[in-house]
């Protein structure tokens, strides 16, 4: 009877994992259906045409923002990379700046230099031991510092056809930024599937002093996430610069809350060891999908922020409410 009853218990134990994990994407679907029978046009293809748009840069910024989390770290230095790489981009691309057109020369050092953002915040993390949280702020400040002077007092047009082609165009009802940002996830999920910097992730975030012991060297795969955070930022900036047609030091400055709320509405923990990519991607569709029908519905912007606002404090309560007991810090 003790035997059947453990199992008993076992099963329900899985059920009940299985049940939380697939939270998430059963709050979308109900989001969806609700909103598709409160209003009309919530399904027509021009809604999700305009839907898909929305989804495309948050996917891409919240993609990278995945990676730092898993570690129990925290990446802040979004806004300030997506600025200044968005103005990088625009200013080495054909513009009304300057004489300079690199095409997609201008896209790839416009992304790397989201990926040098991400080296010096892992170094500073991991070489001088300063929390994510402090270190990721400050190279934020200093990314918005050097947008302010490559801005200099006047936004450069974005004047490549190519480019904005891409960042406003569509193949048929599907934009083409959306087709990139299911790209940027796809190989984001084989990096995190198949390479030992995915992989190492989950076990750092897990116990990182457990990590050590088994012999993994935890400073490279820190650095090597936080990398891939500044390309996915550097990326974001200018693809936002393409949709917009301008570099500004404005591009990015709500990425971050709602990278870091769909990172976690979408069921990666705040203490890292838990998550990944496709999760965050669900966690984007709840913002997107809750901000769109707010606005059909006939809420204003300011119940929007609220409503995210507190969406993102029950949810870090209902994942985390299991591991009240596991005392951590952001590292």
């Amino acid at each position: 009877m003790s035997h059947t009853k453990a199992t008993e218990s076992v099963l329900t134990s899985v059920w009940r994992h299985r049940l939380a994990d697939a939270g998430p994407l059963i709050a979308l679907i109900v989001l969806i259906a609700v909103f598709a029978v409160v209003s009309p046009i919530f399904l027509s293809q021009g809604n999700v045409s305009i839907l898909l748009t929305q989804l495309s840069i948050p996917i891409v910024v919240a993609t990278g923002m995945t990676f730092v989390i898993l570690l129990g770290s925290i990446d802040l230095s979004v806004s300030g990379v997506m600025a200044t790489s968005s103005l990088v981009f625009v200013l080495l691309a054909q513009n009304d700046r300057n004489d300079i057109s690199l095409g997609l020369g201008a896209l790839l050092i416009a992304t790397l230099v989201g990926g040098a953002f991400g080296v010096l915040n892992g170094l500073l993390n991991v070489r001088l031991g300063i929390p994510s949280f402090m270190a990721t702020l400050g190279t934020g400040a200093i990314g918005i510092g050097v947008a302010t002077v490559l801005f200099g007092g006047r936004a450069p047009r974005l004047l490549d056809e190519s480019f904005r082609a891409l960042g406003t165009g569509s193949w048929g009802p599907i934009p083409l930024l959306f087709l990139m940002s299911i790209a940027v996830i796809a190989i984001a999920w084989a990096v995190q599937r198949y390479t030992k910097v995915g992989r190492y992730g989950y076990v750092i975030g897990g116990d990182e002093p457990i990590a050590k012991l088994s012999g993994i060297a935890v400073g490279p795969y820190k650095i090597a996430a936080f990398v891939l955070a500044g390309l996915a930022s550097g990326l974001a900036g200018a693809l936002s610069a393409m949709q917009l047609g301008v570099g500004s030091p404005q591009i990015g400055a709500d990425a971050l809350f709602a990278a870091i709320t769909a990172v976690v509405l979408g069921g990666t923990l705040l203490v890292g060891g838990r998550g990944g990519v496709l999760r965050s991607l669900v966690g984007v569709g709840i913002l997107v999908v809750l901000a769109n029908g707010l606005i059909l519905v006939g809420f204003d912007s300011s119940v929007q922020i609220a409503v995210q606002g507190a969406v993102i404090i029950v949810a870090v309560a209902a994942t985390g409410w299991r591991l009240r007991r596991r005392i951590r810090v952001i590292k």
